[in-house]
């Protein structure tokens, strides 16, 4: 029987408000080491709400975000870059030219790289 891999990144009860709107209500989910994970659902459904939240450019209202053991929840993007996370959304402010591999290593650059 293989050897379960940790998780790396844990999402609990993630919860976003937009003002008086509540965009995330209970999102949870886990992504194990080495495991590629989508996020599937129709317009309006909170995917780019939790993928902002997750690289801290949105501030949940409650619930945790924890990255490799650590709480990241409210953590300045350019530190949540730094550990690791980068996003590269789909079909907006992407270099054309370059591969998929190649828009998330860029992704991943600061700006004291």
């Amino acid at each position: 029987m293989a050897t379960p891999k940790p998780v790396l990144l844990s999402v609990e009860n993630l919860e976003v408000n937009f003002g008086a709107v509540r965009a995330l209500k209970g999102i949870s989910l886990d992504v194990h080491a080495g495991e590629v994970v989508a996020l599937v659902g129709a317009n309006g459904a909170g995917k780019s709400t939790t993928l902002r939240t997750i690289s801290g450019l949105s501030r949940p209202r409650g619930g945790k975000i924890i990255f490799d053991g650590k709480p990241i929840g409210g953590v300045a993007p350019s530190r949540i870059v730094s550990l690791g996370i980068a996003q590269s959304p789909e079909g907006r402010r992407l270099f054309g030219g370059l591969t998929v591999a190649d828009n998330l290593r860029l992704g991943a650059c600061t700006r004291t790289d």
